[in-house]
């Protein structure tokens, strides 16, 4: 998670009312509340590549795409976190408009002071969301792409782990893509 520069406690519904009027971005986890800080230029590039991709994609159906500031609800865990990137196709989503509740897809991009954080507590989290069949995280230095994908039949999370020359599969939204045209415009470190 990345490091809080103030500790305010909150009900769920005071933090969302709080959050509207907020001059910055803040997670809520269990009544505490977060300050996020901003990303590096890899980061965002990565960012807009995908969105794109998938904004394309899923153009015409049922499902929506949405970037950084949109929050996701895990109701189970009493939590609202940013993910970098959210898929809904689900219309009970088009009920609430600062937050959405049955993601089917989310992605991380990880940074040195998130990528402890998306790994553990944050996927721990997710994964109580009845809803996700996917979590994906993208490493900017490595080039790499984690796709953690539900299996149905066992109900376990299996990693499907994706490198350079890879085609990316994200199955719970029917989408492949050259893990390439993610990384396009960022320099390498």
């Amino acid at each position: 998670m990345p490091l809080a520069t103030e500790i305010v406690h909150f009900s769920p519904e005071a933090y969302l009312d709080w959050e509207k009027s907020s001059d910055g971005k803040h997670e809520y986890l269990n009544g505490e509340v977060f300050a996020l800080a901003g990303a590096k230029d890899a980061h965002v590039s990565i960012c807009i590549n995908l969105v794109s991709q998938l904004h394309a994609h899923l153009r015409g159906g049922p499902c929506r795409v949405y970037m950084a500031d949109m929050k996701v609800s895990v109701e189970k865990v009493n939590a609202f976190f940013y993910p970098d990137i959210a898929v809904t196709c689900d219309e009970r989503d088009r009920e609430t408009e600062y937050y959405k509740r049955f993601p089917a897809l989310i992605v991380e991009v990880l940074s040195e002071s998130t990528a402890a954080f998306d790994r553990g507590n944050k996927f721990s989290s997710y994964r109580k969301l009845d809803s996700l069949r996917e979590y994906v995280l993208i490493d900017p230095d490595s080039r790499s792409v984690d796709c953690f994908r539900l299996d149905e039949m066992t109900g376990h999370w299996v990693l499907y782990p994706f490198t350079a020359g890879d085609t990316v599969e994200l199955a719970s939204i029917g989408f492949s893509a050259p893990i390439e045209s993610f990384y396009e415009n960022v320099e390498q470190v």
